[in-house]
């Protein structure tokens, strides 16, 4: 099967999962559900990473800047724009790729491999609007909070790695933070992560949904949903840099 053929599929698929749910009691249910699933259960390790990442990028920087003639604050000014730029919203998506698109790809290929999906069907259930769109709503509404925490403490680790290790002054550190403040960065750290959700959402969903096979071919279908959502969001990057800040 081709390539095109894949993303056509996609796009049908899409065109199903968008459909009015027929009971909002239960898509409400199912709603809050996949919020915990795919949100609350991502908060530890998005907070881990972004803490020591935002660590890592004030000692880098740290080091690098020995001149004297340039200003200790460029350190926090680094750091702030490193994470809102970049490493939040793409790095985050990057390992929700990885943590929550194998879950879904895997969750969604079990049913369609044990023919639970089959069942919804023929009880007249439009499958795809009751198993993705869920999901979907939750990325799009949990996720770009997510990257408002990243980038918090990717901020706030860096400055603890400068009063642990001082390399820096707090003063200095905050100054740069401080420093040329872009309210627009934030639309576009937004407008990134809620793009990137949709892809987490979607792009897993579709290999779960579309597996043929069994167990087997459950687990190579989420390796594939992982590998291209993540080639997906590097591409996206690319071109929502380009055209936001370009």
């Amino acid at each position: 099967m081709n390539y095109l053929e894949h993303v056509g599929k996609y796009f049908l698929m899409l065109k199903q999962v968008f459909k009015r749910p027929q009971k909002r009691s239960v898509f409400g249910a199912a709603l809050f559900r996949e919020i915990e699933d795919l949100g609350l259960k991502s908060i530890g390790i998005v907070a881990f990473i972004s803490f020591f990442v935002g660590g890592v990028v004030s000692i880098q920087t740290a080091l690098n800047v020995e001149s004297p003639l340039i200003p200790k604050s460029l350190i926090g000014f680094a750091t702030k724009r490193s994470m809102i730029l970049e490493f939040a919203p793409t790095f985050a998506s990057i390992i929700l790729a990885g943590k929550v698109g194998s879950f879904i790809t895997s969750s969604i290929g079990t049913m369609r491999v044990t023919e639970q999906i089959d069942a919804l069907e023929v009880m007249g259930i439009n499958s795809l609007n009751y198993l993705v769109l869920p999901k979907i709503l939750a990325a799009l509404l949990f996720y770009p909070l997510l990257v408002f925490l990243a980038i918090f403490l990717g901020i706030f680790g860096g400055w603890i790695a400068g009063v642990l290790t001082d390399l820096f002054h707090s003063l200095d550190y905050i100054t740069g933070i401080q420093m040329d403040f872009d309210p627009f960065l934030i639309k576009y750290a937004f407008i990134k992560s809620v793009v990137f959700a949709f892809v987490i959402a979607t792009i897993p969903s579709y290999h779960g949904y579309y597996v043929k096979g069994g167990a087997l071919e459950v687990g190579r279908a989420s390796t594939q949903a992982v590998v291209w959502t993540s080639v997906v969001i590097i591409l996206l990057n690319y071109f929502l840099t380009q055209l936001l800040l370009g």
